[in-house]
């Protein structure tokens, strides 16, 4: 194994980076060029008279977020320096695609069945996709992602766990990658919170080519605010600060964020629920005689395997009852993905897919 990762054995995070990514020269907002308070602000021609909102949204926002990222280091025990926050987690992979990866030169490896804006992105990007599918047990593949590795190979995302199998990958194989691929590793830990696995936000001091990403849009219910977060070496967050826009993160998501943060016992709770309601759900639906199978999940969904998936996705559409057909990606042919409810929720889709049955 360890022969077949050669190629990027070499490489530092520096030299990682684009040519021009090397040379740029930020943008330096006004903000940037003072720290601080002031009496009297004339420096980014603003509107002085204020906000027609009763906040102060006047004033351009904290382009480095440093007092949200303060408060998050202080639950996730990361270093403000060693984290990033952008538009959602999908800024930062744009990022790091725009940074490391010379369009139509470089390429990236992804794991099929995974999250697909790791795909798009690269498309936008002109960035080649290798593809190497994971085992049939929602496993890395070692020897194909060996494979696939070349010398102009810049970035591997790794889902875990992963969507839309829910499954954590085997943490001595993600290890493996790490240890022997010197481009960057990109592990993607949205749903990190409903796992029992833990966080490989621990590791970063270990593996400097590491890139953590996590969302405020699970569990801690903030999807409509677009806040992501990616924590990673001071080397690689310097980096995507130089490439970021100015003031990426509104003043109000900072705001809103803030006072998210200080409810992070409620959030707790809502995690040991959906945990909760994630084991009965899935009991609930292997009783059912159209599901063949339901995949083990450490995410806030299920995967499971029914019987004519299309069709049954559309009877449920027609009750306004909203689930995802992936019944036509790699490796989940006649599966169905489905959020975990309320109770609620959840008696509403059995009853009707037992409903359905009878039909």
């Amino acid at each position: 194994m360890q022969s077949l990762f050669v190629y990027n054995q070499q490489m530092d995070i520096k030299n990682l980076q684009r040519e021009n990514i090397k040379n740029l020269r930020p943008y330096s907002t006004a903000r940037d060029e003072y720290k601080g308070e002031a009496k009297v602000y004339l420096d980014a021609n603003e509107n002085s008279f204020g906000s027609p909102l009763p906040e102060n949204f006047n004033r351009y926002p904290d382009p480095l977020q440093l007092d949200l990222k303060d408060a998050i280091s202080k639950i996730k025990g990361v270093p403000i320096e060693h984290t990033f926050l952008g538009n959602g987690s999908d800024e930062a992979i744009d990022l790091l695609f725009r940074a490391f990866c010379n369009p139509g030169k470089d390429n990236v490896i992804i794991l099929p069945p995974t999250y697909g804006m790791y795909e798009v992105s690269a498309n936008i990007n002109d960035v080649e996709i290798r593809k190497v599918n994971l085992l049939p047990n929602f496993q890395l593949d070692l020897e194909g992602i060996a494979e696939a590795i070349d010398e102009n190979t810049k970035l591997i995302f790794i889902c875990s766990p992963n969507n839309p199998t829910g499954n954590s990958i085997v943490r001595t194989d993600v290890e493996t990658v790490l240890a022997n691929f010197k481009g960057l590793v990109v592990i993607d830990e949205a749903y990190i919170n409903f796992a029992k696995q833990r966080t490989f936000i621990q590791e970063l001091t270990e593996y400097p080519h590491l890139v953590v990403l996590q969302t405020f849009s699970k569990a801690w219910g903030l999807a409509g605010l677009r806040l992501g977060m990616a924590f990673a070496s001071t080397t690689v967050i310097d980096i995507m600060n130089k490439v970021k826009a100015p003031y990426n993160i509104s003043q109000s998501t900072q705001d809103l964020a803030l006072e998210a943060l200080k409810n992070i016992d409620q959030v707790n709770e809502w995690i040991k629920l959906t945990v909760a309601q994630r084991e009965k759900l899935s009991a609930d639906l292997l009783a059912l005689p159209l599901v063949k199978k339901v995949y083990p999940s450490d995410a806030n969904f299920i995967l499971a395997e029914v019987e004519d998936a299309a069709g049954t996705y559309h009877v449920l559409v027609d009750q306004g009852i909203i689930i995802r057909d992936r019944s036509k990606v790699i490796l989940c042919e006649g599966c169905l993905r489905i959020t975990v409810g309320t109770p609620q929720e959840n008696d509403i889709l059995l009853t009707a897919l037992k409903a359905l049955k009878k039909n």
